[in-house]
């Protein structure tokens, strides 16, 4: 039996090398680190910023949310138009942006050119994901796999999420060595290999039907109607979460008026942007997203909340606090690769919840006379978490979407995760309104236990994802808790809701 398993697991391992060797990820990999990295790089660039523009420090905090806010509305979009139009070219297209918002920002001289650069670059990095996650799944359907390909989808979850840890040090060190500006810079060096990579490795995309490509045509497969009302609530919903702990009624009435119709439209849609329909049926992957959403709340209020604490309350460095919380992205990197190559589902999202509620309690533990060592502890702790909730949800994801939804599900996977991370930041101006004390800190860890405790809960009380019934040779379940929906003309996907296996081993 164990010979038999070994020549399975042998031959599903030379069959992922095979069909996806380093020519085919490496350029995926590159464009996937692109968003998290420019995501975190900013931060340590700000105030120099701010000195230069002759601005105020807050005015700066506009290049930190546009591109969060682009990120959220253009990652769903990249996903569907790789989708309709072909992943290569939207993501050679993405690159095209993230260079150009390079050159505007490195060469900007006030901060309205800057914000345009942080949305190209927004714009930009949120195709490389979602395209990724579609020539993945194609290539594994084309190559006979059933099971994910576990090392390919953990160089990128270390791509996606490990990443953003490096991104402070990284840009303390840019901004020490060579200015502000080549926190936009850099940009253009790392998109043109990329696109290099790209134009020579990716596989061309299908010629386009000649009947189907008329603006109109594409319109339609898209639904852009939908997209622009995702994009308006998604926009007024952002604003209105960054405004917080002050209300603005203007924001939250706009995505309240965008949103209605937009949900009446999509429900009415044959093939809608957003399945509502669909997404309310899998509840595999509906739960996936809000996992990541929590989880990754308490990674960044980690990230962002603690750098504030060891600045004003432990009179740390700027630079410091950086190396302080490297561990995290360190751990995250060295886990996330030999977790996905085993395919792991429950075991690192058990790993995720219960290291993110210690983690979390460690937090309410620490104040301004703690050691150094013990913030490394914490920051370890967390790096666990990070890793295990990237793997173990980008799993389910590939796993529980419908095979021709992959690219708007993973989409909407890092907009879930937006979503967690600007609630991090919203949670993290609200306790630290009075300045960044240790009880601060304490009432930040309280909301970070109460996070976990329910990611945990959504884990351990998930039936069908701790089920320990699988198929002997892949040790993944029969069926998942998607139910198979009758076939209508309701959209095609939708009679793809139910995942052919899934692995909760």
């Amino acid at each position: 039996m164990s010979t038999a398993a070994g020549r399975v697991d042998a031959s599903a391992h030379d069959l992922t090398r095979n069909s996806f060797a380093w020519p085919f990820t490496t350029p995926l990999y590159v464009g996937s680190a692109l968003n998290p990295i420019n995501s975190s790089i900013i931060a340590t660039g700000l105030v120099p910023i701010a000195r230069e523009l002759h601005v105020s420090a807050g005015a700066t905090a506009v290049l930190v949310s546009s591109l969060y806010l682009a990120s959220a509305v253009a990652q769903p979009t990249a996903g569907k138009l790789a989708e309709v139009l072909g992943p290569r070219r939207i993501f050679l297209s993405g690159i095209v942006l993230v260079l150009l918002g390079g050159l505007v920002g490195g060469l900007g001289r006030n901060l309205a050119m800057l914000t345009v650069a942080r949305v190209l670059i927004g714009v930009g990095t949120s195709a490389a994901f979602p395209c990724a996650m579609v020539l993945i799944r194609r290539r594994a359907q084309e190559a006979g796999m059933d099971a994910p390909p576990g090392g390919v989808l953990g160089g990128i979850a270390i791509a996606g999420m490990a990443t953003a840890a490096v991104g402070p040090p990284i840009g303390g060190l840019l901004v020490g060595a060579a200015g502000w500006r080549w926190a936009f810079f850099i940009n253009i060096p790392v998109t043109a290999i990329a696109l290099a990579m790209a134009v020579r490795w990716l596989p061309k995309d299908p010629a386009l039907d000649r009947a189907d490509s008329g603006f109109r045509k594409i319109a339609d497969r898209i639904d852009l109607p939908g997209i622009l009302g995702f994009a308006a609530s998604m926009t007024a919903l952002v604003v209105f979460l960054m405004g917080l702990p002050d209300v603005k009624w203007a924001a939250l009435a706009v995505f309240l008026v965008s949103a209605v119709p937009t949900v009446v439209w999509e429900l009415r849609k044959t093939a809608p942007f957003f399945d509502f329909r669909g997404l309310a049926a899998n509840g595999a992957l509906s739960r996936t997203y809000l996992r990541q959403a929590l989880t990754l709340l308490g990674v960044y209020t980690v990230m962002y909340g603690m750098t504030q604490w060891m600045e004003a309350a432990h009179g740390l460095s700027t630079v410091t606090s950086g190396l302080l919380l490297l561990p995290m992205g360190a751990v995250s990197a060295l886990l996330s690769r030999p977790l996905a190559s085993r395919n792991l589902v429950r075991g690192p999202l058990l790993a995720a919840a219960i290291t993110m509620v210690l983690g979390s309690g460690g937090i309410m533990l620490l104040t301004s006379h703690s050691p150094a060592i013990a913030i490394v502890l914490v920051s370890l702790i967390f790096g666990v978490t990070s890793a295990a909730t990237t793997v173990g949800n980008q799993t389910v994801l590939y796993l529980a979407a419908p095979p021709d939804q992959i690219g708007t599900a993973s989409g909407l996977f890092r907009t879930f995760g937006y979503l967690g991370t600007i609630t991090s930041a919203v949670i993290g101006s609200i306790v630290f309104r009075d300045g960044a004390s240790d009880h601060g800190l304490h009432t930040l860890g309280f909301v970070l236990v109460a996070a976990g405790v329910a990611v945990l809960l959504l884990t351990v009380l998930d039936r069908r994802l701790m089920a320990r019934k699988t198929d002997r040779e892949t040790g993944i379940p029969n069926r998942t808790d998607t139910p198979t929906p009758t076939k209508t003309p309701t959209n095609a996907a939708n009679a793809a809701t139910s995942p052919r296996k899934e692995n909760h081993a």
